[in-house]
């Protein structure tokens, strides 16, 4: 250990990034009233992380911030979560919504109270592997929900649509403080692996839309190419629409030329 105090900070902090780091997503997502490019799926892993961790949080008997934390990013999580199922392109009914929270509210609360109270005496004897299960699963979870968004990202040439760069640039902080932590604090392997692979993939969407930029909107080559498709397609439409109503003038000129025939007739 270099310095507890040192990682014991950066811990701190790392966790407090880690608490919050959802509200401008959050706050994005209620002002555009659109979660297009933000996955449910992302939201729900996170969701569903949030279990686990607090269970290991709270079996290991952690400080007191280590176990609000989880508690935290939970609540952060399901609101953007039922605002990937409220707002397009998900629009969810309303009812079923309520269904969704009410089958996690009674799940958390079953697991947690069940395998808390089942596994802290185990713990306190020295039975520490079923509670590393949880920590491992939560971290997996949370690793996993990373995925989404790249496909999102195919499906657009890589540029980012829909997550917030400052929930992101927040998020990835946490990540690397925790990693500084660990680095100056107790060498934990696995706490080490799971802070990179979510640094890394963070690193990767920002990598992503970056590149994205230059592609398509930072240089005048590719700004002009995109310009040009779209006035072609502009102009292909007009002519679409142009040819159309010329048919369409035809044929009521055509028509009115029979009536007036059969009038004489």
């Amino acid at each position: 250990m270099i310095s507890e105090k040192a990682a014991t900070a950066l811990a701190t902090v790392g966790t407090v990034c880690w608490c919050i780091q959802l509200i401008p997503q959050i706050w994005y997502n209620w002002k555009r009233k659109d979660c297009t490019g933000l996955p449910p799926l992302m939201m729900l892993l996170w969701v569903f992380s949030g279990i686990p961790f607090a269970i290991y949080f709270c079996v290991s008997e952690g400080n007191l911030a280590l176990q609000v934390q989880p508690h935290l990013f939970m609540f952060f999580c399901g609101i953007s979560f039922i605002q990937t199922c409220y707002y397009p392109p998900v629009q969810l009914p309303k009812i079923k919504i309520a269904a969704i929270l009410g089958i996690f509210a009674a799940t958390c609360v079953g697991m947690e109270v069940g395998f808390i109270l089942w596994l802290r005496p185990l713990y306190r004897k020295g039975t520490h592997w079923p509670a590393l299960i949880f920590g491992i699963l939560a971290s997996v979870l949370l690793a996993l929900g990373l995925l989404p968004p790249y496909f999102e990202l195919a499906k657009r040439r890589g540029r980012v649509i829909g997550i917030n760069f400052l929930f992101l640039s927040v998020d990835c902080l946490g990540a690397w403080l925790s990693i500084i932590s660990v680095i100056v604090g107790n060498m934990d392997i696995m706490g080490i692996v799971l802070y990179c692979i979510v640094a890394a993939l963070e690193m990767g969407i920002f990598t992503s839309h970056i590149i994205w930029c230059c592609r398509f909107k930072w240089f005048r080559k590719g700004a002009v190419e995109e310009t040009d498709l779209e006035m072609e397609s502009t102009n292909d439409a007009a002519e679409v629409k142009s040819d159309l109503e010329t048919a369409t003038n035809d044929v009521g000129a055509v028509s009115g030329t029979e009536d007036h025939l059969r009038g004489k007739i």
